[in-house]
Parts: C-alpha cells; structure tokens; sequence
C-alpha cells in the first residue's frame, strides 16, 4: 500500500465562512481518509485575536475546535512569522484564507513564493491594485504554487471557473453582464418587483438589514463597491488591465447628503428622508413598462466596465430574479444567446462550499 499523502491545512479567518469551512473540512478530511491516500492535517487556525496550533506539525483535532481556538492562550503570530511557520513544514501546505483582510491579501505572493498554495474568497487580494494582482500570479508561476478564489464572485456558484474555462478553450468573451450582489437583489426584488408595487426604499434598506442580507452598516452594501470589487476581478480574467475598482463608473445609492453621517444608525435613521430620490427612479422606469435594477456590466470590446442603475423589461432574466439570486450572463463567440449562472451568491454555507471545492481542485493537482 503507499504511504498516505500528507497535506497541511492553515487557515486563517473562523468566524462566518471559516466556522462553516471548518466543518465541510472535518467532512472531506473523514471522507479522504477513506478513499484515498491523502491526509489532511489541520495545523493553524487564527481568528483576529486567537490562534491555535501546532509547533510539531501534528493534526489539530475538530473535536471542539471553535471552543479551544476561543480558549486558547498561544500568542499570535505575525504574518511574516505564518509563512515562515507554513514554509518549514514537512510537505506540501495549503493556506486558506476566510478573512477579507488587505494585509493578509498582500502576503500572498510571499507565500506563493515559498511554493504554499492558496484557497480564498478574499476579493482584496484580486481586486486590488493590478501590480498585487500581476504579482500574486507571478508568484505561482514561478513555485508552481496553485491560487484559486472561485468564491471571490458568487459565493459557491460556478461563475470564475466558467470564465477561465471559456478563455482558457479559446472562445472570445465579447460582454459579461449581470446582478452580482444577493443584497442588490434582494433589495430591488422587494423594492421594485415585476408584480405589486414594493414599499419604500428605506423601509425595504432596514428589512433587509434586520434579515441580515445588509452589511452592518448598509452604506457598505450600498456604495457599489463590493459590486465593483467582483466586476474588477471578472474584467481582469477576461483580459482587460482594469487598474482599480475605481477606475471605471461605479454608482452609489447613497445620498449625497448622507455619505459623511458618522454611524450607520445615523444613517439609517435619516434615509426616509430621501425615499423621494429612488421613488422617482423606479418611476420613471414604470412609466416604460420597466423595473430598475443594480447591474454591473463588462463590455471587452469597448473596454468598458460599470456599475449602477439599468432598466429591464419585466421578462427579462435580470428583472425576473427572487429573493437574493445572482445571475450572471457571458456573452461570447460561442454563446451568442448568452450562457447564464444563476442561483444563491451569497451566505457562509455556499461561500464555504466553493472554499472547499477548490480545496479539492488543488489536492486533485498536488503531485
């Protein structure tokens, strides 16, 4: 019989998606170790102020992990002190990032350098300037280190995968356009649905929140930045240097008058007053036999890239969304009626399912 493959697991980040992660992990390391030679040792595993782990490198027990991780007193490591820790382990390393840290992001191409694979929904490390961008993929090339981040864009579902694939084959992506935020959705759903009338835009901004589909501060949700985030990192895999997610038309639905108010519960006590400003907006729509929805679209050809506000027929897939779907539709040589991805893009379950996945995809691929 071979001896079993051993592969170390770190993963930083516990809380939402990590504490999900952590227990599809516990779930395909039980199923590796029956149906194949691969071991999976978990060796490190960090929360923003507690840090459990393994100087001898031996597997961390699942039994009460969350438990022992808040219990423990081991003294945090700093970034530079995790990748030499990772680097002087006794086989190959994967680290899995939950977190959606800027410092974490920009370790990755030392960590990929010292041949550690990655596994992340971190949209930072991808969205972020296009020299990090350059750098962390340089860094894999060179150590043949593997960096996946399928969950960077639309949770678990299968939308970075698809896009590599249809490049990677040859076919020309001409326009990549969609709803790329389950709080977007859910927001428009209920604020301007193909059927009824929906209530007003503040009343619809605290429902959503009291459910929790907002973050804790909406205008986090509601400046278009996560929107553009996702956008950024799907116009880079198409081809296009998109410097920023500032650097091309993203609209904000906050008010102007609101952009600087000090707390979100500031902030959300003030919204009523301007109902008046998106009310005309969906208006306006009506008055066209349309509904308005948050949309972000790519156009490779024009090398244009934008957030905000369009108009659909109520027919229209984008405009026939429920509740906090994504969809997202690639356009190509290919797919001339495009090829659409829709489903839940959203919550820790399915952000950890697509974690997990390209956890697997690097194992299938670690020789």
């Amino acid at each position: 019989m071979p001896s079993p493959k051993d592969v170390y697991i770190a993963v930083i980040g516990a809380g939402g998606v990590g504490k999900c992660f952590l227990a599809q992990l516990e779930v395909l390391s039980a199923r590796l170790s029956k149906t194949s030679s691969t071991k999976l040792s978990l060796i490190y595993v960090s929360r923003s102020k507690t840090v459990l782990y393994s100087p001898q490198y031996t597997a961390l027990p699942f039994t009460d992990l969350t438990t022992k991780l808040a219990d423990s007193k081991q003294e945090l490591l700093s970034l530079p002190k995790i990748v030499d820790y990772l680097a002087a382990a006794p086989s190959k390393v994967i680290l899995v990032d939950n977190t959606s840290s800027q410092d974490v992001a920009d370790t990755y191409p030392a960590v990929l350098k010292k041949g550690i694979s990655i596994v992340t929904p971190n949209k930072k490390a991808f969205s972020g300037s296009y020299q990090l961008w350059e750098e962390i993929f340089a860094a894999a090339r060179e150590s043949g280190a593997k960096v996946y981040h399928e969950s960077s864009v639309g949770a678990g579902l299968p939308v970075i995968s698809t896009l590599k694939e249809l490049v990677d084959t040859g076919d020309e992506v001409t326009k990549i356009e969609g709803v790329f935020s389950g709080t977007m959705s859910f927001l428009f759903n209920s604020f301007a649905p193909t059927e009824g009338k929906g209530g007003k835009w503040s009343e619809e901004v605290k429902n959503a929140k009291d459910l929790g589909y907002t973050e804790p501060d909406p205008r986090d949700d509601l400046n278009g930045l996560d929107v553009a985030r996702k956008l950024t990192i799907l116009a880079r895999l198409s081809g296009l240097s998109v410097e920023s997610p500032t650097s091309f038309p993203v609209q904000s639905l906050i008010p102007k008058e609101l952009e600087s108010v000090g707390s979100g519960e500031e902030f959300m006590q003030r919204l009523p007053e301007f109902d008046s400003q998106m009310e005309e907006t969906k208006t306006a729509a009506e008055k066209e036999g349309k509904v308005v929805r948050f949309v972000g679209s790519i156009d490779i050809a024009k090398k244009e890239v934008k957030v905000g506000l369009e108009k659909f027929d109520p027919s229209h897939p984008i405009a026939a969304l429920k509740g906090s779907d994504n969809i997202i539709s690639f356009y190509t040589k290919r797919y001339v009626s495009p090829l659409i991805i829709q489903g839940a893009g959203a919550g820790g379950d399915l952000t950890a399912m697509g974690v997990t996945g390209d956890l697997i995809k690097i194992l299938e691929r670690l020789s």
